[in-house]
C-alpha cells in the first residue's frame, strides 16, 4: 500500500499457480486471432478459382507477350541495379566488365521501353483523331477506352484530352530517352537530360492513370437528362432503321452458320495473278484493309503497328549494337533483334484467332492439338498465305450484321415450260442521315431448252379504231 492505492506486483514475484492460467489465456487468444484470421482467408480466397483464372489469362497471347515483356524488363533492371550498387563487384573485378554489364542492360531496357511505346502511338494517334472529330461512334469508342462504366461523365471531352495527351508526352519522353540512349556512348551521354526525360517519360503516365481514376471520367453519375440519354435515344433510332433495311435483306441473305476457309493455306495463286504481287509487297496495306472490314478496328492503326512490330526490333537493337567493342554483345544484339521481328509476324496470327472465334470458322488442331497455336504457327512459316488465305474467305462472304452471309438461293420459277433463272447480287446498305436505302442488281435470264437467250421485249400494240 502506498498513499492509500495499490502496488503493482512484479512479475517475479507472481506465483506459478497465479502465473500460468494467465499464460494459458493469452496463448488462447493468439491462437484465436490465429485461427478467426485463416478462417477470414480461407473464405475469402478461393485458391482454385484463382488458379483457373490464372490459367485462362496466361493463355491470351497478349499476356503471354505482356509477361515476356515484364520479364525482361525485371532481370535487365535487376542486373542494372546489381552492377550500379556494386554487389557484383566480387564477381565482376574488372571495372571494363561492370561498365559493359550496366550499358548492355541499360540498352536492353531502353528498347523494351521504346518498342512498347511505339506499339501503342498509332492506337493514341487514333484516339487523338476520334476525340478532334467526336462523332456518335467516336464517342462510344472512347468512353469504354476512358470512362468508367463506359458512360457520359461531366465535360468528358475535355479530361479525355488531358489524358491522351499526357499518354503522347510519354511517348515523345521516351523517343527522347531513346535517342539519348542511342546517339551518345556512355561516357559522352548527359545525365541531366537522361534524368529529365525519364521523369516526365514515368510522371506522364502515372499523372495520366492517375487522373484518369480521380478525375470524373472515374467517377459514376447519374442524370435525369444528360447527352448521354440523348445520344442512346439516337442510337436507338439508328439501330431501328438498320434493323427495318436488314428485314428487307432476309430474302436475298441467309446467315452462314458454319463457315469454310476458302481455299486452302498454299493456294496463293488462286487469287490470280493480279493478287499475288500485291500481298508480297504490300502485305500491311492488306492486312490493315482486311481487318478494318472484319470490324476489328481501324486499318491505319493496323498497318502502323504490324509495320512496327517487323521492322522497329532491327533498327533499335542494330543501334544499341554499335555502341559496344565486344563482337559478341553485337552479335546477340543483332540476333535478338531479326528475333524479335520475326516473331513480330505473331501480330497477324493473333488477329487470325479473332477472325476465326468471331466468325466460327474452323480449326486447325496440327499443332500441338491447340488452334491458336496452329493458328500462329501458320502466321510464322507461311504469312502471305495466311493473308491470302483470309483475304479470299473475307471476300467470299458479305458481311451483314458482323456476321459471314451468303446470298440465298432462289428457285427457278415456271411459266409457260420456260424457265426463268434469277440471280441477285450483292447488296449494299447505306445508313445516312436521310434514312437507309438498298442497291441490288437483279438479273432475268430465260433458260429455253437448255440454251441461254436473252428475254424478249415486251411490245404494247394499239389497234386503230374509228371514232364516229
Amino acid at each position: 500500500m502506498n498513499g492509500g492505492g495499490l502496488t503493482k506486483v512484479p512479475d517475479s514475484l507472481i506465483s506459478p499457480s497465479i502465473k500460468f492460467p494467465k499464460i494459458t489465456v493469452e496463448r488462447e487468444e493468439i491462437s484465436g486471432f490465429r485461427g478467426h484470421f485463416n478462417r477470414i482467408v480461407s473464405h475469402k480466397v478461393d485458391w482454385e478459382t484463382m488458379n483457373k483464372g490464372c490459367k485462362n489469362w496466361i493463355k491470351n497471347p497478349l499476356n503471354m507477350a505482356f509477361l515476356l515483356w515484364v520479364s525482361c524488363v525485371a532481370i535487365s533492371g535487376a542486373i542494372l541495379f546489381l552492377v550500379m550498387t556494386g554487389i557484383l563487384n566480387n564477381v565482376l573485378t574488372k571495372k571494363s566488365e561492370r561498365d559493359a554489364w550496366f550499358e548492355v542492360s541499360n540498352q536492353i531496357i531502353n528498347a523494351l521501353f521504346t518498342l512498347m511505346s511505339l506499339y501503342q502511338h498509332p492506337k493514341r494517334f487514333h484516339h487523338l483523331v476520334l476525340l478532334c472529330r467526336w462523332k456518335l461512334k467516336d464517342v462510344s469508342m472512347l468512353r469504354k477506352m476512358y470512362c468508367k462504366n463506359g458512360t457520359y461523365k461531366p465535360q468528358e471531352r475535355a479530361h479525355m484530352l488531358v489524358v491522351i495527351v499526357l499518354l503522347h508526352v510519354n511517348c515523345f519522353a521516351q523517343y527522347a530517352l531513346c535517342g539519348l540512349n542511342l546517339g551518345y556512348r556512355k561516357v559522352e551521354r548527359p545525365n541531366i537530360g537522361v534524368a529529365i526525360c525519364l521523369v516526365i517519360a514515368i510522371a506522364a503516365q502515372a499523372i495520366a492513370g492517375v487522373y484518369c481514376i480521380v478525375s470524373p471520367l472515374g467517377k459514376k453519375y447519374t442524370f435525369e437528362f444528360d447527352e448521354e440519354a440523348q445520344d442512346q435515344k439516337h442510337t436507338n433510332g439508328v439501330a431501328q432503321l438498320k434493323s427495318s433495311c436488314l428485314i428487307s435483306l432476309e430474302k436475298e441473305y441467309s446467315s452462314e452458320h458454319e463457315p469454310e476457309w476458302k481455299g486452302g493455306l498454299l493456294d496463293l495463286c488462286d487469287d490470280g495473278v493480279s493478287m499475288t504481287p500485291l500481298y508480297l509487297l504490300c502485305g500491311f496495306c492488306v492486312f490493315g484493309w482486311n481487318m478494318e472490314r472484319l470490324g476489328f478496328g481501324n486499318m491505319y492503326v493496323h498497318i502502323a503497328t504490324f509495320f512496327l512490330f517487323c521492322t522497329a526490333p532491327l533498327l533499335i537493337f542494330g543501334l544499341a549494337a554499335t555502341h559496344f567493342d565486344n563482337e559478341i554483345i553485337k552479335e546477340a544484339l543483332g540476333l535478338t533483334g531479326v528475333a524479335l521481328c520475326v516473331f513480330g509476324l505473331l501480330y497477324g496470327g493473333f488477329w487470325r484467332i479473332q477472325m476465326r472465334k468471331k466468325f466460327n470458322l474452323p480449326a486447325n488442331h496440327l499443332c500441338c492439338g491447340n488452334p491458336a497455336v496452329t493458328d500462329c504457327a501458320q502466321w510464322l512459316f507461311c504469312c502471305w498465305c495466311s493473308l491470302a488465305q483470309e483475304f479470299r474467305t473475307a471476300n467470299y462472304y458479305d458481311m451483314v450484321e458482323s456476321k459471314f452471309c451468303k446470298a440465298a438461293a432462289v428457285l427457278p420459277l415456271q411459266h409457260d415450260d420456260k424457265v426463268i433463272q434469277l440471280s441477285i447480287s450483292s447488296s449494299s446498305i447505306l445508313l445516312g442521315k436521310e434514312g437507309c436505302s438498298q442497291s441490288s442488281k437483279v438479273d432475268n435470264t430465260v433458260i429455253i431448252n437448255n440454251f441461254m437467250k436473252p428475254p424478249v421485249t415486251s411490245t404494247i400494240q394499239r389497234e386503230d379504231s374509228n371514232i364516229l
